[in-house]
């Protein structure tokens, strides 16, 4: 899968373009800033929004290509952000360390999700911030994006299950159309949670 991820992100062009997720875009400008983490980074386009913005950012990714990438477009945008290279499972993740926490369709197998679920509950500070954009099982026959097997998409209950410890402030499927570079275009099914750990 690595090998997968370093040749899609060894061509020129960015895969997913390199404007912010909308979804997130949407949503922090109206946060007061402080530190950010953005597992499973890519090519660094939402690191490095949350930092134009004033956030302390971390960030990481296991594949290289996608690092060398994302250090050139924060070294275009002047922005600083704390990149790693590493795996989900191998990261260490800090404990109530964050105000924010964003996964970016950071869709893995099941055992590792869960992994990843709760690493990042647990980096969030008391009254921190999940946001999480991933596609929804329905999405599965369409062709604007995502895995084609079923078990590494969302569904809204399945979501509110794998972070117990948080409290959702919004967790809805929606029909969008996405328009994030040429892997991630046209009508899609996603889910969409903002969840809060309380303090």
């Amino acid at each position: 899968m690595q090998a997968f991820w370093d040749e899609r992100y060894a061509a020129k062009d960015y895969a997913y373009g390199t404007a912010p997720n909308a979804f997130l875009a949407e949503k922090l400008p109206g946060l007061p800033t402080g530190r950010a983490l953005f597992p499973a980074e890519g090519e660094g386009r939402n690191a490095a929004y949350a930092a134009e913005l004033g956030w302390k950012v971390d960030a990481f990714d296991y594949s290289k290509s996608a690092r060398e990438k994302a250090m050139k477009l924060f070294a275009e945008r002047q922005v600083s952000v704390q990149y790693e290279l590493s795996s989900v499972e191998a990261y260490a993740f800090e404990t109530a360390a964050y105000d924010l926490v964003f996964l970016c369709f950071a869709h893995l197998p099941p055992p590792l999700r869960a992994h990843l679920h709760k690493q990042a509950a647990q980096a969030l500070k008391p009254g921190g911030l999940l946001l999480l954009e991933g596609f929804h099982t329905d999405q599965l026959p369409r062709s604007s994006g995502g895995p084609k097997r079923a078990e590494m998409l969302f569904s809204t209950d399945g979501l509110a299950e794998e972070f117990p410890g948080l409290e959702p402030e919004q967790l809805e499927r929606v029909v969008t159309v996405l328009a994030e570079g040429p892997y991630h275009r046209g009508e899609a099914v996603v889910v969409r949670m903002q969840a809060r750990k309380p303090r």
